[in-house]
C-alpha cells in the first residue's frame, strides 16, 4: 500500500519520541510536493510547526523511507516521517 501525503497534512518526524510529547517539536505540516528544477527529483516541502516555523525540502524518497532502526534502535516509529490525527 501507497503512503501518499496532501498540502495540510500534519506530520511527525520518528524524533518526536525523544521530546516531550506535549511539546510541538518534530511537528510539522505538509506544504506539497515540489519538482527541482534541475534534475526533476520529487521533494516534500513542509513546514516546522515550532521554533521560527522554517520550511524546508527534502528529497520525496528520504521523506517515505522506514526509520533506520540500526541506528537508532529505540525508536519505534516505522517511517522517518507519519501522518498523525489534529488531537496528537
Amino acid at each position: 500500500m501507497e503512503r501518499t501525503f496532501r498540502s495540510g497534512d500534519l506530520v511527525r518526524h520518528f524524533k518526536r519520541e525523544t521530546v516531550d510529547p506535549s511539546s510541538d517539536t518534530y511537528l510539522y505540516r505538509i506544504v506539497g510536493e515540489a519538482e527541482h528544477t534541475e534534475t526533476g527529483e520529487m521533494l516534500m516541502v513542509y513546514q516546522a510547526l515550532y521554533g521560527d516555523r522554517r520550511l524546508y525540502a527534502r528529497p520525496k524518497a528520504m521523506f517515505m523511507e522506514e526509520t533506520d532502526h540500526v541506528k537508532y534502535p529505540d525508536i519505534r516509529q516505522k517511517y522517518r516521517f507519519e501522518k498523525v490525527s489534529e488531537e496528537e
